[in-house]
């Protein structure tokens, strides 16, 4: 990181900065196309004994989910807190920002309790609560998929 004095290693602030977030951008390499593909979804998000985990949801075909089924490497991209620092000149204008940048390795969700339980940190992330109930044929109808974090880096500008 090129500016050490906005780097964040708070391990608890980094986690507040996530809860704060409500996007989560992943970028895939689609060898095929040679191209990076980026995907702005909506996350749980679990830490349980410093061992990252971020959880995703959606239908089970398209794009994203052929790219998971042929590797394994994501990136990740998150920022919260954006206000515009005015200056008096164009050049003295600048940013406040949160934001964490990572790699991890992205997989599939088979297990039904594990998915019910992905869900509901989805549904924590965005709405608050996370004892929601969840049927079988829904388990059964929705993709869900994790990236378990491998590195990651935070930053502010306040």
């Amino acid at each position: 990181m090129r500016r050490k004095n906005r780097e964040v290693l708070d391990e608890t602030k980094i986690d507040e900065f996530i809860k704060n977030c409500d996007c989560c951008r992943i970028g895939f390499y689609d060898k095929e196309n040679d191209e990076v593909y980026i995907v702005p979804l909506n996350f749980g998000y679990s830490n349980i004994d410093n061992k990252r985990v971020f959880y995703f949801h959606g239908a089970k075909e398209g794009r994203k989910i052929n790219l998971i089924s042929k590797t394994n490497k994501v990136s990740f991209e998150m920022d919260s807190n954006h206000e515009l620092i005015v200056g008096k000149m164009a050049c003295n204008y600048s940013e406040r920002y949160q934001c964490i940048m990572g790699t991890g390795l992205v997989s599939f969700v088979e297990d039904n309790e594990e998915k019910a339980m992905a869900l509901n940190e989805i549904m924590f992330q965005n709405m608050g609560k996370k004892d929601w109930e969840f049927s079988e044929e829904m388990l059964n109808r929705v993709a869900v998929f994790k990236i378990e974090v491998k590195s990651l880096s935070c930053k502010e500008h306040l």
